[in-house]
């Protein structure tokens, strides 16, 4: 440091491999031992700090200078003395004789300095040729996949779905023998799949629903990870039947409408609904298909059922009921009730009776002797029904039409069987709606709160609870009978679900609101669980589990492009895993409270107080481990 000076020239080395000359503005000594400099560079000045190793060994002149040669000035030169013999050195006295034979001292060479700057440039390069050759890769692996799907702008989507897809095991639900098609269950819930319309299919639209089996659907949602990287997260639920865009409405019938015949015909009431957003196809599976302007009620759920009831009052032994049909056709538009087989649809009054019987003041009951009648009046309602434009559909129903096909005694007039065919009105987001006018949004808060409480007066039916919350909305204040009347009340929802990439949120949102309605379980969840208790305690609360759904998400639920790395590898996956059963009542876990123990005959005080202490340390014991 002592042969350095401010404003002076030495060499230094760049970071990119560069020599020139810099002037020192700077020293600092002591432990840093750090040499500032700068140098001109183009119209800037830059500056640079350096240790003093790297300024010695690229200054070596100032630091080691030449020993000066015979061609010097001779006022620097000193007086040539030639060098001694080793014979006169010993005469001399200057060396002992031992030391003279004593072989010569080799001289060790310093290790070379190693150029750090030089290693780091180098490691730099080679850095930098990797990134090179991975990003080569990536847009090697982004053309091929363009090119299998050339023209469509979510191919990386269409891609992973397609890959997940060739590994799954589909399936679907297919016509069988009565003994498979019979549900006994009280509370039915399915799921059909709509298929693409064309429009959507001219617009490349992606289907991003897969259905490996007759009772589970899974939901790809496409996402991204920070760096921007696609990923999809899969959705699992499972359901009593889940329909692929390939079933008819007749296939769809059988599973779900057809079962509820014989139930009506046995003294019970039954309830079909047909639930979904706007434009998922219920008007279609309740009503029928639209070959052109108008609908063929003969094609849904309406004609069909209506069929069935005909040929069913005609086979013993409900031949000999001597029952008869009639049918009213009605629609809940808002908190209003209009009669649909009236002309001018007046509107109608929702009272209770003395003995809390809901009835429908002015309804219109029309007697029906065959299907014919029956597709007569559901052309008249249809035509009249409360319909309107909205952002997801044209045409959108925007009332509840309520279809009912009841059985009476012919000689007492007495009630003995009701079936309510219901195609209720699209659910909205608030979201989509916040351009409409101030009608639309009255609509969609109107029938969203009619679905709530309908969801809750269904599983309330299902946990057989004793209290129902019908008098939430006029929907269910009017199917008052449809929900209480114990095992002779069966109700089956049809939740319809669009596939488009569009419409994912409100697909999900669809089917967890069906999943409410009756809560079922993955079959091997409970497996999965008691691998992950011996692996160690997770905090996700919803995991696909390893059956063969999970089976096709080897990353669980996130799937990365090739070259895009798979940084979730921690899945958001969200299945319907509630595994509460309807039959199963648990174990109560709290003590026996003191006022049992006291009503037991032949108890003093002092036993009582024991039993209420031993049952309270059973509790904690099994509560708190």
């Amino acid at each position: 440091m002592d042969k350095l000076s401010i404003e002076q020239k030495i060499f230094i080395r760049r970071s990119d491999g560069r020599v020139h000359l810099a002037e020192i503005i700077k020293l600092e000594g002591g432990d840093s031992n750090l040499i500032t400099v700068e140098w001109p560079e183009g119209h800037t000045v830059r500056g640079k700090e350096l240790p003093l190793e790297l300024v010695v060994l690229m200054n070596p002149h100032i630091f080691d200078p030449p020993r000066c040669s015979g061609n010097a000035p001779l006022g620097n030169q000193t007086a040539s003395i030639s060098p001694r013999s080793m014979k006169q050195r010993i005469v001399a006295g200057g060396l002992l004789p031992g030391l003279a034979t004593a072989a010569p001292r080799q001289q060790t060479k310093a290790p070379a300095r190693e150029d750090e700057v030089v290693h780091q440039a180098e490691r730099m390069r080679q850095e930098r040729e990797r990134r090179r050759q991975a990003q080569a890769r990536s847009r090697q692996d982004r053309e091929q996949g363009k090119s299998e799907d050339p023209g469509n702008p979510n191919w990386e989507i269409a891609r992973m779905i397609r890959v997940q897809r060739e590994q799954m095991e589909s399936q679907p639900v297919r016509s069988g023998t009565t003994s498979e098609r019979v549900n006994s269950n009280q509370i039915m819930v399915c799921v059909r799949k709509r298929p693409l319309r064309r429009k959507e299919l001219a617009d490349r639209e992606q289907d991003v629903v897969s259905i490996p089996s007759k009772h589970t659907l899974v939901v790809h949602e496409p996402r991204k990870h920070v760096n921007l990287v696609k990923f999809l997260e899969n959705h699992s639920f499972r359901f009593d039947y889940v329909f692929n865009e390939d079933c008819s409405n007749a296939m769809v019938y059988e599973y779900t409408a057809r079962p509820l015949i014989k139930h009506i015909f046995d003294g019970g009431m039954a309830t079909c609904f047909a639930y979904g957003q706007t434009g998922s196809g219920k008007t279609h599976t309740m009503g029928g298909q639209f070959p052109g302007r108008h609908q063929s009620s003969m094609d849904g759920i309406y004609g069909m059922a209506a069929m069935d009831v005909f040929a069913t009052l005609k086979t013993v032994p409900y031949n000999k009921l001597n029952l008869k049909v009639s049918c009213s056709f009605f629609e809940i538009y808002g908190s209003r009730v209009f009669d649909l087989l009236m002309p001018g649809k007046p509107q109608l009054r929702v009272l209770e009776d003395s003995n809390q019987q809901v009835n429908v003041v002015g309804l219109t009951q029309n007697a029906v002797q065959n299907t014919d009648d029956v597709l007569a009046l559901l052309e008249l309602g249809n035509s009249v029904r409360t319909s309107g434009h909205t952002s997801a559909n044209s045409k959108s129903s925007r009332s509840h039409a309520v279809f009912q096909i009841v059985l009476r005694s012919a000689t007492e007039e007495k009630l003995h069987g009701k079936f309510s065919l219901i195609d209720l009105a699209g659910n909205e987001r608030g979201a989509d709606n916040s351009s409409a006018d101030r009608v639309t949004r009255l609509e969609g808060s109107e029938i969203n709160k009619s679905l709530l409480v309908l969801k809750e007066c269904i599983r309330a039916l299902g946990r057989q609870s004793s209290h129902l919350p019908f008098r939430g909305s006029k929907l269910t204040h009017v199917l008052r009978d449809s929900f209480i009347g114990g095992k002779k009340v069966k109700t089956c929802m049809i939740a319809m679900i669009s596939p488009c990439l569009h419409s994912v949120e409100h697909t999900l949102n669809t089917l967890r609101y069906a999943d409410r309605v009756k809560e079922l379980s993955v079959d091997s969840i409970f497996s999965k669980r008691k691998q992950d208790a011996n692996l160690g305690s997770t905090s996700m609360s919803d995991i696909v589990s390893q059956s063969p759904t999970q089976q096709l998400f080897p990353s669980a639920s996130s799937t990365s492009l090739p070259g895009g790395g798979n940084q979730a590898q921690q899945p958001t996956n969200t299945t319907n895993d509630l595994s509460r059963s309807q039959n199963r009542t648990p174990k109560s876990t709290y003590p026996t409270s003191g006022q049992q123990l006291v009503q037991r005959k032949g108890r003093s005080p002092q036993e009582v107080s024991m039993e209420l202490a031993k049952s309270l340390a059973q509790f904690r014991g099994r509560n708190f481990p």
